[in-house]
């Protein structure tokens, strides 16, 4: 009886918080995962209550601190392809054995990436070797992937629909075949774009609908674009001074005169990279088993039943010019407060973390970045520049999660 009460008690306190707003988190925070009187904080599928957006009005709108979209893609915005994209991104059919949908690497209520492990988890159990990269605003991105290896986001997509490790399709055909046997596919297609699935307009539809994820006007824009002075604390207005500043993070990630992608659209090699290929792995290896609970297990045995770890030399394996090794694209820093862990191979787990790397200047080694440098900030100004970091997430966000959590979820052939 007691356990009843304290289940409903959960039940109601959770739809009470539903009720409110949407809750933009992972599915668990873990948060004193280490502590034998851990109590998740994890909401039931079940009560997850979505609400469907008008994507495309959305994505047309005027967006404090972005430019048009519509500069940004070849292809006019359209309603209809924006739905049959959404339809396709929930689908788990679209995978070899009907089990992964590209949202589940690319979580809505984990800011279209997925903070619960460093590297998602591919077709049955593979591993993944970079980060899944967020999804919102990535319309803007003139190159896509961490090494810039695609530029179209309508071709992008077929990337992860063959990859084996991921959702390990076969063939372009055994995809198209897997559409087409769906009856309100072939009518979707058929109103969409006058003609049956093929692989430029399902990379198409999938490329709408990635469109319309537009997530801007946050307090740092309202601030700085907006002239509202009082968006934001002293503390993060120091920030911002550090980071156009001393700091050096504008250098990369820009910030223009009307607007501010916060990425330069370049690659750079900041050393992450180079130490994360060259550095030996350690003897032992730490496991969580439980709350409270952790073991030391020999890389010999991981050996036994895990795979090797992929070696990852960035831009270098699409160039083959020595010098791209280790580089990777910069990523924007909209809405970064939810899109840990941060860097192409999820290293960092916090923004303080982060920080912290660049304060110590990066990892030494002959390709390391010129720009990069040991800032010698305190630890207040380092707590300022997070402070600051934490301005950029959108408040379009929610809307987007709720119209997330109110998308089907392909699973069966209509």
């Amino acid at each position: 009886m007691k356990q009843l009460s304290l289940a409903l008690c959960i039940v109601l306190m959770h739809t009470t918080v539903l009720a409110q707003s949407i809750r933009v988190a992972p599915g668990d925070s873990r948060e004193g995962y280490n502590s034998g009187n851990y109590v998740t904080d994890s909401i039931s599928l079940e009560l997850r209550q979505g609400k469907a957006a008008d994507l495309l009005s959305h994505a047309r709108k005027s967006h404090l601190g972005l430019p048009p979209v519509q500069s940004f893609q070849p292809f006019a915005l359209e309603a209809a392809q924006i739905e049959l994209g959404r339809r396709l991104f929930f689908d788990r059919r679209l995978s070899r054995n009907k089990t992964m949908s590209c949202a589940m690497c690319h979580i809505p209520e984990q800011g279209f990436t997925s903070n619960e492990v460093k590297r998602p988890i591919g077709f049955e159990g593979r591993a993944i070797k970079r980060n899944a990269p967020t999804l919102l605003n990535v319309a803007y991105m003139q190159t896509l992937f961490h090494d810039a290896r695609e530029d179209n986001l309508a071709q992008q997509v077929w990337s992860p629909l063959l990859a084996a490790n991921e959702m390990n399709n076969p063939s372009v055909g055994s995809v198209l075949n897997q559409i087409q046997q769906d009856t309100t596919y072939r009518k979707l297609f058929a109103q969409s774009f006058s003609e049956p699935p093929n692989m430029l307009n399902v990379g198409q539809a999938l490329a709408q609908f990635q469109s319309s994820l537009i997530a801007a006007n946050s307090r740092f824009d309202q601030w700085y674009f907006g002239d509202n002075k009082a968006a934001l604390s002293a503390e993060e207005v120091t920030g911002f001074k550090l980071f156009t500043g001393a700091g050096g993070c504008s250098n990369c990630h820009k910030i223009e005169e009307q607007t501010a992608l916060f990425t330069d659209q370049q690659l750079h090699n900041t050393g992450v990279g180079y130490e994360f290929s060259m550095r030996p792995s350690s003897a032992k290896l730490t496991v969580q088993l439980a709350p409270g609970i952790e073991a030391q297990v020999d890389q010999t045995t991981v050996a036994q039943v895990g795979e090797a770890k992929a070696n990852d030399v960035g831009r270098y394996e699409v160039t083959l010019q020595p010098e791209d090794r280790w580089k990777f694209r910069t990523p924007s820093l909209r809405n970064i407060a939810l899109t840990a862990p941060y860097m192409h191979n999820g290293e960092f787990l916090t923004l303080e973390d982060v920080v912290q790397f660049y304060n110590e200047g990066g990892i030494p080694h002959e390709l390391l970045s010129p720009m990069m440098r040991p800032l010698e900030l305190s630890s207040d100004e380092q707590a300022a520049l997070v402070a600051f970091l934490n301005t950029l997430t959108s408040d379009d966000v929610a809307l987007l999660v709720a119209d997330a959590f109110a998308a089907p979820i392909g699973d069966q052939t209509e």
